[in-house]
């Protein structure tokens, strides 16, 4: 199976997982920027533990899901952004403000929308949860 856009993939089996009540899901074929993604997500108590394992024919990734996650979805096309568009894509892709994240991608590392506001920094915006 050929897949487009990896990353899009593994948040619509996030997202079915989480519908259907499942604690673990096994994703494969896994990459840096989707371990750094699911570290983010992680990292802001969305998903468990992330793991990464090597399987053959690639590496492939064990998510614990905690019922955390309402939508998540990745941005497309990767918008360029500076610090004074942040408001503007809240809107569009957040239900409210406070509530969710904006992963974006700067050129200090992958990092979520408050924190790229707080350090000044535009970059391409990557993927929404909340």
């Amino acid at each position: 199976m050929t897949l487009n856009d990896p990353l899009a993939s593994v948040f619509s089996n996030i997202i079915n997982c989480e519908k259907i009540g499942k604690h673990q899901l096994t994703i494969r074929p896994s990459s840096k920027f989707i371990m750094k993604v699911l570290n983010v997500l992680h990292e802001k108590r969305y998903v468990g533990e992330c793991k990464e394992t090597k399987v053959s024919g690639g590496n492939a990734v064990d998510i614990s899901l905690i019922g955390a996650i309402n939508k998540c979805g990745v941005i497309k096309p990767r918008f360029s952004i500076t610090v004074d568009d942040y408001t503007k894509y809240e809107k569009r892709y957040l239900p409210s403000r406070g509530f969710g994240i904006i992963i974006v991608s700067t050129h200090k590392g992958l990092m979520t929308h408050e924190e790229a506001k707080q350090k000044k920094l535009g970059g391409r915006l990557i993927a929404y949860c909340y």
